[in-house]
């Protein structure tokens, strides 16, 4: 099966919620659709689902023109945020229950659903109601309901949202696992860019309703062909200072000197914006051609195990994102290193000059 987008808008009110969308999918692909909250990410699975229809453009399934045929003629399986289960049915149940709207025989729906349970670890729970069980097992159950239909194409709206960290993360590897073993086009939508990276296949990279940029996860990770991009695919966002070249040398943010080596040898005169990930920061040095930033705390913000240092350096402001518990009093002096070799380098439309060799993140197969 392919599915493909052709140049479909959605306008709602008079408010453009998706703008001249072309996309394409193939059977077996795991797909993520990595966007900050109404960036279009639901908008766009509804009209793939055929629950809305697009205000412009067309929705083809194999070539064939679907845009006006409803979602129960697509099959196809969709998974929302929410834990939407009938709260009178056991979980046996609520997993038969679209087999069985589907006419098929008693011993076949017993069968796929007792391997679908056993899939989402649900094997000794079938005999309960949903209000019987904890949130990641309630929505474990509105997984299994859509996986046991073994549709055509899979959507999973931020299916993992509202659960726990602890369950979040157990819920990532068994999807994973789930999703290279079916030969549906799996659809899947997050606001982090480490969930993307995790599940890894291909990304498409929303915001305000326009896709910025699409590919192989990792390689758009490493490659934002945009500022914006880079800044939707980072958490917290890429940090950018003003910068410029002249005779051969740089200066970023408050007049910091950047040596011009590797990837960066060879920039022309002019104006651009050099960007760097917050983790790509560092308390103290970490070897040869470490450059020193200078600054003053503004925020530092503990998260579990990690520490966000908010530094104002000049006229501008960046973030640094560091392991353990790093304690800073406001208004503190702070001196942090970043080396040039983790520099991205935009022009002032926020386009990619050049971009750090590719390393570090690993593509999930």
């Amino acid at each position: 099966m392919s599915l493909a987008l052709r140049n479909v808008d959605k306008i709602v009110g008079g408010e453009t919620h998706l703008k001249g969308i072309d996309l394409e999918f193939e059977t077996g692909s795991r797909n993520v659709f990595l966007g900050r909250t109404l960036a279009g990410k639901t908008s766009l699975l509804r009209i793939m689902a055929g629950l809305d229809r697009p205000s412009r453009g067309k929705v083809l399934m194999d070539g064939v023109d679907v845009t006006g045929v409803s979602v129960r003629k697509r099959g196809i399986a969709m998974v929302y945020q929410q834990f939407i289960n009938y709260p009178s049915l056991t979980v046996y149940n609520n997993i038969a229950s679209p087999l069985r709207r589907s006419g098929l025989k008693k011993r076949d729906i017993d069968r796929r659903v007792r391997e679908t349970a056993e899939i989402l670890h649900l094997e000794e729970l079938l005999d309960r109601l949903p209000a019987e069980l904890s949130g990641g097992q309630q929505q474990r159950t509105a997984i299994a309901r859509a996986l046991v239909k073994d549709a055509k194409l899979l959507l999973l709206d931020e299916p993992l949202v509202n659960l726990d960290y602890k369950l979040r993360e157990e819920l990532r590897v068994e999807l994973q696992d789930i999703f290279r073993k079916r030969s549906a086009i799996v659809v899947y939508t997050t606001t982090e860019p480490s969930e993307a990276l995790m599940l890894g296949g291909k990304v498409v990279v929303l915001d305000e309703g326009r896709v910025l940029q699409t590919g192989a996860t990792a390689a758009v990770y490493q490659r934002p062909e945009t500022l914006r991009a880079a800044e939707v695919f980072s958490d917290p966002p890429i940090n950018a200072l003003d910068s410029t070249v002249t005779d051969g040398r740089a200066a970023m943010g408050d007049n910091i000197p950047i040596p011009l080596t590797g990837h960066l040898a060879g920039l022309a005169d002019g104006a651009y914006r050099f960007a760097f990930r917050s983790n790509h920061l560092w308390l103290s040095s970490q070897g040869e051609g470490d450059v020193a930033i200078s600054g003053k705390v503004e925020l530092a913000e503990i998260n579990g195990s990690e520490t966000f240092v908010y530094v104002h350096h000049g006229k501008s402001a960046f973030v640094v994102q560091q392991e353990g518990v790093h304690p800073f009093a406001m208004g503190a002096p702070i001196s942090v290193f970043l080396n040039p070799k983790h520099l991205f380098v935009y022009d002032t439309a926020g386009r990619l000059v050049a971009a750090p060799p590719a390393a570090g993140v690993a593509e999930q197969q």
